[in-house]
């Protein structure tokens, strides 16, 4: 054991303080343990609390979530691990049992900067006792993802996956023995659920390094286990406009959208040039710089998603791939056939249906920001039917389109290109925001109205001519009831 300083904040304090006296009374011994000790260490912001207790969390989860005033569920019956949802502070609080010994327990551990401990009565303090039997600490310092057994990477193959999780998001190295450990056992991602490879692949893209992430998946032979769909784009070539291949073009979208989706500005001349243009336009968005960061549905955020389209956007390109008498490539079709296919591979890995049509919505819309600027300033009536097809999906679907410029492009991207794609996206997106009659026109006449004016039945052709009228509205050619009426009278 050794002596660690650290720092706390206060509602941390709070709560830790509380939560021990409740188990002091309790005669439960409880440490504080994984992912939450680590960011301590590293002065990482704390959202949830990981506490190992030498008690049955299955009967002490209820006492501790009535003290807290929180909810509670089994995360694992059978292994006895629980989560209290502590509403009040935005967090939850996981409980896992104690095995044999706190020393034993750390070593059956995954990666040593997660297989450390202190004493949970300590922790309000400022000071702990620190229990580190596999080296965690040093690692911490030198940045360092490391198994602490081979044995323990087996136990359960989706430690495999988590591994390259770690780097990405605290933006560590992982150490060569445990780089070749993975790559060795690589094949046994396979064997685990396709709901926990789903939520692993979701928390690699949330960070700021998605890109990374999966090029390390890629690097360690998991990106084809997990998503074997995406393996057909490798070496597929494209027209001269494009710098890569559609499998390298792919993952350079996802690294543009980690630049774009950035809260924070970043530090390349390049990039930095890049996010300024978009943000210093978008700066009347007041959202916007949070909008990638919500939950769209729970534990999975927009930008997951987002990322997820962009690297699969053009997966259905190897099968629509043509060359014409002249050597051109086309790819008709493909936005349509990479739709398809990205719906099949998200039922696979279990996404859900809202999460499913999302990224479909934005995969097969993914070229209409462009194609319907190619003579200037996209109409009303396009920027309408753009919303009205892409519904929730829409300004997810423009900034995939940006990162595909940037991915187009590469290292050659022309600031005054970027800046007129900016300034598209930018009114299309004014549009969206403040001219809601464009997006949504409000009902000036129902089926009813039209029957009853025109004396026609319904049918197919009654929904037309109110799409018609809709259209006419967000174009600004039909202003009231009356104009609606004679719109569709004239469209007889």
């Amino acid at each position: 054991m050794q002596v660690q300083d650290y720092r706390l904040e206060a509602p941390f304090r709070a709560i830790l303080s509380e939560l021990a006296a409740v188990l002091a009374v309790q005669r439960v011994e409880a440490w504080a343990t994984g992912g939450f000790l680590r960011d301590v260490l590293l002065g990482r912001e704390v959202k949830d609390l990981d506490i190992t207790v030498a008690a049955n969390p299955l009967e002490l989860g209820p006492r501790i979530a009535d003290t807290f005033g929180g909810d509670y569920f089994p995360l694992d019956a059978e292994r006895r691990r629980v989560r209290i949802l502590l509403p009040d502070h935005e967090m939850h609080l996981d409980l896992m049992p104690l095995a044999s010994s706190m020393e034993d327990d750390l070593w059956s551990r995954d990666f040593t900067i997660d297989a450390m401990a202190a004493p949970l009565n300590e922790l309000a303090s400022g000071s702990m006792r620190l229990i580190d039997p596999t080296a965690g600490l040093p690692d911490l310092g030198d940045r360092i993802v490391r198994h602490v057994s081979e044995q323990a990477l087996l136990e359960d193959p989706l430690r495999l996956l988590r591994g390259v999780r770690l780097a990405v998001l605290l933006d560590f190295a992982i150490e060569p023995k445990t780089r070749e450990a993975i790559h060795r056992h690589s094949g046994l991602v396979s064997e685990v659920a396709t709901e926990r490879q789903r939520d692993e692949l979701v928390q690699i893209l949330r960070t700021s390094r998605a890109a990374r992430g999966l090029r390390l998946m890629d690097d360690l032979d998991l990106l084809d286990r997990v998503l074997p769909e995406f393996a057909v784009t490798r070496g597929v070539e494209q027209p001269k406009e494009h710098y890569w291949d559609v499998f390298n073009h792919c993952l350079a979208v996802v690294e543009a959208l980690d630049m774009i989706l950035s809260e924070d500005e970043p530090q390349a001349d390049l990039a930095k040039s890049l996010w300024n243009e978009l943000w210093t336009r978008l700066e009347w968005w007041a959202g916007g710089r949070t909008y990638f960061s919500e939950e769209f549905v729970p534990n999975t955020h927009r930008c997951s998603l987002t990322k997820l389209a962009g690297l699969l956007h053009d997966i259905g390109k190897p099968q629509t791939k043509a060359v014409d008498d002249t050597g051109r490539m086309r790819f008709f079709g493909h936005a349509n056939a990479g739709a398809q296919i990205a719906a099949g591979l998200m039922h696979r890995l279990r996404f859900s249906s809202r999460e499913t049509a999302l990224v479909r919505g934005m995969i097969d819309a993914h070229m209409r920001p462009v194609q319907m600027a190619q003579q200037g300033a996209p109409s009303r009536k396009a920027i309408y039917r753009f919303f009205r097809d892409t519904g929730e999906a829409g300004i997810d679907t423009l900034f995939l389109s940006l990162a595909d410029h940037l991915g187009t492009a590469g290292p050659r991207v022309d600031l005054e290109n970027w800046r007129r794609h900016v300034t598209v996206i930018d009114y299309v997106l004014r549009m969206r925001l403040e001219e809601r009659v464009v997006v949504e026109p409000p009902k000036l006449v129902d089926g009813d109205d039209l029957m009853s004016a025109l004396g026609i039945p319904p049918g197919p052709r009654l929904g037309e001519l109110l799409e018609l009228v809709r259209e006419a509205q967000a174009a600004g050619a039909v202003i009231t009831r009356d104009d609606a009426i004679a719109l569709a009278r004239r469209e007889l």
